[in-house]
Parts: structure tokens; sequence; C-alpha cells
């Protein structure tokens, strides 16, 4: 299989349009990201992934910058440095300060240290914190 190859607003189909219209109308932007013109080779993934994307970050318990903070700490502990880049510069422009940014990378290392340690020691889970 040849590697895809991103879709440009120019030669999407309109169910492909449409979705890049909903994208660039709620974000206030003038063109796609590339995730999402790659995404557009599937329109049905791609329509998907975007409603829930959207519904998932809107704001709700969790304010945006939040969100976009532990969207980069999945993405750090995934590997994905596509996402990581794209979500930082999210938090960024939703507040995130150069030392929140530290910290975070902080109990991102933290936690995945930890968690590798207890999964290698097979440590069973104190009754304290089963709910």
């Amino acid at each position: 299989m040849s590697k895809p190859k991103p879709i440009d607003y120019a030669d999407a189909s309109p169910p492909v349009r449409a979705v890049f219209d909903d994208i660039m109308t709620t974000r206030n932007v003038e063109d796609v990201n590339n995730f999402w013109k790659y995404l557009a080779n599937d329109p049905v993934t791609l329509k998907r992934t975007w409603e829930s994307l959207k519904e998932v970050m809107a704001p709700g318990a969790l304010d945006p910058l939040v969100k976009e903070m532990i969207y980069v700490a999945v993405s750090v502990t995934n590997g994905c440095g596509y996402c990581i880049a794209s979500h930082s510069a999210s938090a960024a422009k939703a507040g995130m300060t150069p030392a929140q940014f530290g910290e975070l990378m902080a109990v991102v290392g933290m936690a995945n240290a930890t968690n590798r340690l207890v999964n290698g020691y097979r440590v069973p889970i104190d009754l304290a914190f089963e709910t």
C-alpha cells in the first residue's frame, strides 16, 4: 500500500469540505492542520474523530487548559510527537506557562517511572485504595 497523501480543501469531497468548514469555523483558522488532511482519506473517520474531539475538548467540569495539559501528558506517554506539538501549542494558547509545562513533564516522568516499578514488582492494590 502506498503512503496516504493529505487532502487539501480544494481537492476535498463535499462531506470532507463540510468537516473542514466546521473545523475552521470552530477554531477560527484559515486552514485545517495536517492531522485532519490525512484523516480526510477516510471521510467517516474524519467526521467521527472531529465530532468526538469537539465534544470531549469542549469546556465542562475541566477547563480547556487542564484538558490540553492532560492531552499533552498522554501524548508524551504514548510518544506521539505530532500530538505533543499540537496540544502543547493549544495549551500555551490557553495560558500554560513554561513553569507549568516543566511541572507537567516532571509529573509525566514520575508517573511513568512509578507505573513501571509497580508493574515490574507486581504490587497488589492496597485495600484502602479499593472503592
